[in-house]
């Protein structure tokens, strides 16, 4: 008896911890998704904000590009020119191309061609010749601006790719990984003006030698020219993009599409045509199926849970620090405390300043997103000090009084003038209604003056910017601001000598 009993409560028991093993398993965190695919041999699909890798084939495999190259060509060149500074083709930027690499354009020696519109060009139309004049108007020449490029990826955090022109045409030495361009991508759409132009359709240029009236130029990427879904390509809410081929690399393709709030960009590399757009469009639904994101600012608890925070450069009242309004990307079924965070307090390069740590997020051991912690304090003082110098530069810039010269300064004085002064001016309703209209006028003619003297101000303030890091780029490549202009002058000596003995012996 005393057996048989034993035996049904061991049945029992087991019975029991088996319920309780399947309660264990039907909450557990849900596996990341991973039911999709690609013909093409490599490809990356990302989410832009929180820059988790949604799915990725190959993705640290080192592959040329082609012709999506160009998004960081356009990143540099508009960090450090105008969209109005005219750029001047040399015969070098139009004639040392890869034989068969085209010029739809017909662009020539001497044309004199915008930077807004070269930057359209080599988007759209992925004109070589308009990188290769880009990039000696930024550098002085494609080799100092190869030196920008492989500076800036580095910046951005790759460490698997390496540039060896701004065109992307075959070069031994020109390679990307899918995850280096992806997050080279990013870098770029974050730019508003390069994300403007990467999603223009159409576009029309100036007039260039062989244009005299200008020409209408279109975009080249089929998922952004799609309309509707009886197209194949149609992906809804893709918003901007590059494509790229070359006779080594194959299709490569960029795509950044948005939808309810959420950005996600694919790279595909060594593709074939047309699957390579299909291939593009599946990564890209596949995202915004499978996942969504969660507010760090809105579920995190960290700072709650301490008095203080010890960080590397000191230990903060938690009163002091405010976190990073990012956001984590998980699949659809999983719960913001699903994510497990470390403190991270060993900052990378180009930190944003007053940042003093960060919170990672994984989930099943990926990377799923992060947020600076900032220090208030210090983000009140650096705020000061910018208005500040802005302050100083606009006093600066305005003429003083003892400046002013007299006859300038003030108008002569009018006959009705003279009267008021008397008490003797006399006005009927005419010519009070023609002072209240000019008063109005007056106003409206310095309110133009203020905003066009402001406009000038943050010009300046750019410029002088730009110069900043352009002189940072030359000490961290070995040239003073003297030695590189001489560079420059004696490679433009160079070419017009060039030049002028082929048109001797032609």
């Amino acid at each position: 008896m005393g057996h048989i009993l034993k035996r049904i409560t061991s049945i029992f028991l087991s019975s029991i911890l088996t319920i309780h093993l399947g309660a264990i398993t039907s909450y557990g965190k849900p596996d990341w998704p991973a039911d999709t695919g690609i013909m093409a041999e490599a490809g990356i699909v990302i989410d832009a904000d929180s820059k988790a890798v949604l799915f990725g084939q190959k993705i640290h495999v080192p592959l040329p590009p082609a012709s999506i190259t160009k998004l960081l060509t356009a990143l540099i060149v508009v960090e450090n020119a105008e969209m109005d500074e005219t750029v001047t083709f040399s015969h070098d930027a139009v004639y040392n191309v890869e034989a068969g690499s085209g010029n739809k354009l017909a662009l020539d020696e001497g044309d004199q061609i915008s930077v807004k519109d070269c930057l359209h060009m080599m988007l759209l139309l992925s004109s070589n010749q308009s990188a290769n004049a880009l990039a000696e108007h930024v550098a002085g020449s494609r080799e100092a601006f190869v030196e920008m490029m492989n500076q800036k990826i580095g910046m951005i955090g790759c460490t698997e790719s390496h540039f060896a022109n701004p065109s992307g045409l075959n070069d031994d030495n020109q390679y990307v990984t899918a995850y280096d361009m992806a997050l080279i991508a990013a870098a770029a759409f974050e730019n508003e003006s390069v994300f403007q132009i990467s999603s223009t359709k159409k576009y029309t240029i100036g007039p260039t030698i062989n244009n005299p009236e200008g020409a209408n130029i279109s975009m080249g990427h089929k998922i952004l020219m799609a309309e509707n879904q009886s197209n194949q390509y149609y992906c809804e809410g893709a918003v901007a993009g590059k494509t790229g081929f070359t006779s080594i690399a194959g299709n490569t393709l960029v795509t950044y599409a948005t939808r309810e709030g959420r950005n996600l960009l694919c790279v595909i590399l060594k593709g074939s045509q047309p699957q390579y757009y299909l291939d593009g469009k599946t990564l890209l639904n596949f995202g915004f199926a499978s996942f969504k994101n969660e507010s760090i600012k809105n579920s995190e608890t960290f700072l709650g849970e301490q008095d203080q925070v010890e960080c590397e450069n000191g230990t903060y009242p938690v009163s002091q620090l405010r976190i990073e309004d990012g956001v984590i990307t998980l699949p659809a079924g999983a719960q913001f405390m699903d994510a497990q965070r470390t403190l991270m307090t060993q900052l990378p390069k180009n930190s944003p300043e007053a940042a003093v740590a960060i919170l990672q997020y994984t989930y099943h051991d990926r990377k799923v997103g992060s947020a600076y912690l900032f220090d208030t304090e210090l983000e009140a003082e650096l705020a000061a000090a910018r208005e500040k110098a802005e302050r100083d530069s606009l006093e600066a810039e305005a003429p003083s009084v003892g400046d002013m010269d007299e006859t300038d300064s003030l108008p002569e004085e009018t006959q009705a003038e003279k009267e008021t002064d008397r008490g003797e001016v006399h006005l009927d309703l005419g010519q009070i209604l023609g002072i209240l209209m000019g008063i109005g006028v007056a106003a409206a003619l310095g309110l133009a003056v203020f905003a066009a003297v402001q406009r000038k101000r943050r010009e300046r303030l750019a410029r002088e910017l730009r110069r900043q890091r352009r002189r940072q780029r030359l000490e961290e490549i070995g040239y003073s601001e003297e030695s590189f202009e001489e560079l420059v002058k004696k490679r433009r000596g160079s070419q017009t000598a060039s030049r002028k003995q082929e048109r001797e012996n032609g």
